[in-house]
């Protein structure tokens, strides 16, 4: 679905390129890929070997950025970030990558995911005399690294990343190296290609097909790389027995044209809809996805079920996308501006309208509406994922478990709310099998959390029910 409108919204994404002349102007053009991961704020750190500079703002890629920032930006490496945010986690000093200076060196941060022992690890550093300018986890690294006892940077960051605990893809620059780092349970995608011979990082792959680069293979959990002009190294500085891969990069998150983990997202959608088709056949007429993510599950479906496909509602592509201001009135207010239903194609007709998920069943409630005003006889509401029942503690912005709508209800309790004569989720086996990834256990190496409340780490007493993104 329009995800944004419900409520469920990844929080960021990361970019980084080393060795390269136009090193900003890369980066810029990798972020714009990425922008769909985040919205509210974005920002670039170079490096020229000697200082690390830094453009940042509030807003799109777009908005913040133009040639004459990026002229502002010399340097041949450089590590950019795009970011979405929930209330009391915005501002312009949140916008990563957050930099900092001291009478050696400087370092620049940009993360991906949630800390979920990020508040006990602030008061420890607190107690300790640390100040913190910002409300983001991504410093609290940035604190541990320096209060580190080891004498190189690399051992530093290898001792403070084991302190963390939760989802983390993190980017790390000083003037002369840049590393990467990947939680040890792997729930963020974060890859490694090349630009000729220059190493660029990205959390999705389709930044590579955007900037001409070349994937090599992807970070791996509880792995540390060290690039500089010398070349790279990785080495692990944990090793994980659960890798437990988000399961909705694969449902909404991620780009339809990006691969996670060897898997392309459109071909795991795809079959996310063949499953579904499998688990709840419908007599109807025609087959609709709401664009843009569920569109790929739609096409699976009418394939599999030998519906015809159609165009039954239209996305209005100018309009901003409405989780930059995430109140609830302005969620609600944003559907009929985004969405249009064709009356030419639902008119008299029995219509399976294909979506990939369901957090408060406002939007659902409303897109059902405006189908049968545009003259559906039937409109049957078949998800591509299971049931939310739980809220994220990884970073994504799920509400609190009081406001998703599958926690206290049964699938025919919403199905009465939305106004739709069925409604039926993927099953969790289903969503496992369709994605097909080569994982161990019986999740196959996904994070199923929302779904099954079985999380992959400890979850802190105090990070309950604060379920705000916080990178």
């Amino acid at each position: 679905m329009l995800a944004e409108l419900k409520g469920l919204n990844e929080e960021c994404g990361l970019f980084g390129i080393w060795g390269h002349e136009n090193a900003a102007q890369i980066t810029y053009y990798g972020l714009h890929s990425l922008q769909h991961r985040g919205q509210e704020g974005t920002g670039i750190v170079v490096t020229d070997g000697g200082k690390l500079n830094v453009a940042k703002g509030e807003g799109l890629v777009t908005e913040v950025f133009n040639s004459k920032v990026i002229e502002q930006l010399p340097g041949t490496s450089a590590i950019g970030h795009v970011r979405y945010a929930t209330a009391g986690g915005g501002g312009y000093e949140n916008v990563q990558p957050l930099l900092f200076r001291s009478q050696s060196s400087s370092l620049a941060l940009a993360h991906n995911g949630n800390l979920v022992n990020a508040t006990a690890l602030k008061h420890q550093l607190e107690a300790q005399g640390s100040i913190f300018q910002t409300s983001s986890d991504t410093e609290v690294l940035a604190h541990l690294i320096k209060r580190s006892g080891f004498p190189q940077l690399k051992d530093q960051v290898k001792n403070a990343l084991t302190m963390l605990k939760g989802a983390y893809a993190f980017l790390i620059m000083t003037e002369t190296e840049m590393m990467v780092a990947l939680d040890p349970n792997g729930l963020r995608p974060l890859s490694l290609g090349m630009l000729g011979d220059s190493y660029v990082v990205a959390s999705e792959t389709c930044a590579f097909d955007i900037v001409g680069a070349e994937f090599i293979r992807d970070v791996l959990p509880g792995e540390l790389l060290v690039i500089n002009d010398e070349g790279i190294q990785s080495e692990m500085f944990s090793i994980s027995s659960n890798l437990t891969l988000c399961a909705m990069e694969y449902v909404y998150f991620s780009r339809p044209d990006s691969n996670v983990n060897g898997i392309n997202v459109h071909t795991a959608r795809k079959n996310l809809g063949k499953q579904l088709a499998l688990e709840a056949p419908i007599e109807a007429d025609v087959v609709t996805g709401v664009p843009d993510s569920s569109i790929s599950a739609a096409i699976g479906y009418a394939e599999e079920a030998g519906i015809p496909y159609e165009m039954g509602l239209i996305k209005n592509r100018y309009v901003g996308r409405t989780f930059i201001q995430p109140s609830q009135s302005l969620r609600e207010q944003g559907v009929k501006m985004k969405l249009s239903p064709v009356r030419g194609v639902v008119e008299g007709k029995r219509v399976v309208m294909v979506d990939d998920s369901i957090v408060r069943g406002t939007t659902s409630r409303r897109i059902v509406a405006m189908l049968k005003e545009a003259g559906a006889t039937e409109v049957h509401v078949v998800i591509s994922s299971p049931a939310i029942k739980n809220p994220c503690f990884y970073g994504i912005d799920t509400s609190s478990r009081e406001e998703l709508i599958a926690s206290d209800k049964t699938a025919e309790e919403i199905r009465e709310i939305i106004g739709a004569d069925s409604l039926t989720f993927l099953s969790v086996d289903g969503l496992i099998n369709a994605i097909n990834r080569n994982g161990e256990g019986e999740t196959k190496g996904h994070c199923l959390a929302c779904f099954t409340g079985k999380y992959p780490t400890e979850i802190y007493p105090q990070e309950q029910g604060v379920t705000a993104l916080k990178c």
